[in-house]
């Protein structure tokens, strides 16, 4: 029988052809990363740093920070304490919320597009900062902060953006909202590149948590799930095989992998390579080994293949990584109490 007439048929019985079967474990593996993503920013925000950091982040630069879930918002993001007065006063007219929530839209789909820190003007003339938190090349949150101006504004300018917002004509909502407009604060180019440099740092700390978080054990891991961690995490330096892992943990191929996507929101393939690049970062601090020594006690094959892999989920190449560990920053002050500071919330007693 002709092969493309018994798919023909396949489909006109109403069973799904080739195309048909590939398309649905698409789209339950993108499902299972949504959900593996969701988990991820809920993950985040248990993380009392969070707070710590919005609040000193605010004192030190007198500008909002927030951090939110990747994606396009379906209402405003006020970024809490802090907010800009004018953003607010402006965000409750419906106009102004429209437009401000349009602009939150943009800013999240062009910061998970180019997965690196975006300044988008508003209707206003504030600009917004969006820094993405990048884990294994997925968007996981941003840092959403700025709603500041970059050059004095004037009279004419809030005329224009009144006019543009106001519904009527309103004496008392037009000084508060002029008193609000010119007390917003105007950053220069220089202060504001600082300001995305301490949004970054922020955000490469949060990466790095999430990431050893989804690589680690978790109490909630099925059994199966728990069992091929651990063998992954005691063999990285040997061949892995999907069919080394199912005979570890006593399960079948099918069964393994929806159960490990779902639960990881990676392939088994996608966690070893992540495994191998974080051993290999540890090793790159040490200077005297080499980068050769590095591929195979990682792990790795062979040297090309170890720069592809360790490229995309460090974003930096392996020398670029080292060269960034001993650069001339000035040290870190310590943060007080950090062992408080960074330990996940726990519920309070009812």
């Amino acid at each position: 029988m002709d092969a493309g007439l018994f798919v023909h048929g396949m489909a006109s019985m109403g069973r799904p052809g080739a195309f048909e079967l590939r398309k649905s474990l698409a789209v339950v593996a993108h499902s299972a990363t949504i959900a593996a993503m969701s988990s991820a920013f809920g993950d985040l925000l248990q993380l009392p740093v969070i707070d710590f950091y919005e609040t000193a982040f605010r004192k030190a630069t007198g500008i909002p920070l927030k951090v939110v879930a990747p994606g396009e918002p379906r209402q405003r993001i006020c970024l809490g304490a802090g907010e800009n007065a004018f953003c607010s006063i402006m965000g409750d007219t419906p106009v102004g919320c429209a437009a401000c929530l349009d602009l939150q839209v943009r800013s999240q789909r062009i910061v998970s597009r180019n997965r690196t820190a975006q300044q988008i003007s508003c209707y206003a003339g504030l600009t917004e900062v969006a820094v993405p938190v990048m884990v294994g090349g997925e968007h996981i949150a941003t840092l959403m902060s700025g709603r500041i101006f970059r050059r004095e504004p004037t009279d004419r300018d809030f005329n224009l953006v009144a006019a543009y917002a106001r519904e009527k004509v309103d004496p008392a909502w037009e000084k508060r909202a002029r008193e609000a407009y010119f007390a917003t604060p105007v950053i220069t180019s220089d202060r504001l590149q600082a300001v995305i440099s301490l949004l970054d740092v922020f955000a490469k700390f949060l990466a790095d948590y999430a990431s050893h978080h989804a690589l680690d054990g978790a109490e909630s891991d099925p059994p199966a799930v728990a069992g091929a961690k651990a063998y992954v995490q005691s063999h990285f330096e040997e061949l892995i095989t999907l069919d080394k892992v199912v005979a570890h943990v006593g399960v079948s191929r099918f069964y393994f992998c929806k159960l490990f996507k779902k639960a990881t929101g990676m392939t088994l393939t996608e966690y070893v390579a992540r495994v191998r690049v974080e051993k290999a970062k540890r090793l790159l601090e040490d200077p005297a080994l080499r980068i050769s020594e590095v591929v195979f006690a990682a792990g790795f094959g062979s040297i090309p293949h170890f720069n592809t892999v360790f490229k995309r989920y460090a974003g930096l190449s392996p020398t670029e990584y080292r060269e960034s560990l001993h650069d001339d920053s000035p040290p870190v002050v310590p943060l007080p109490d950090v062992t408080a500071i960074f330990r996940k919330k726990t519920p309070t007693a009812q």
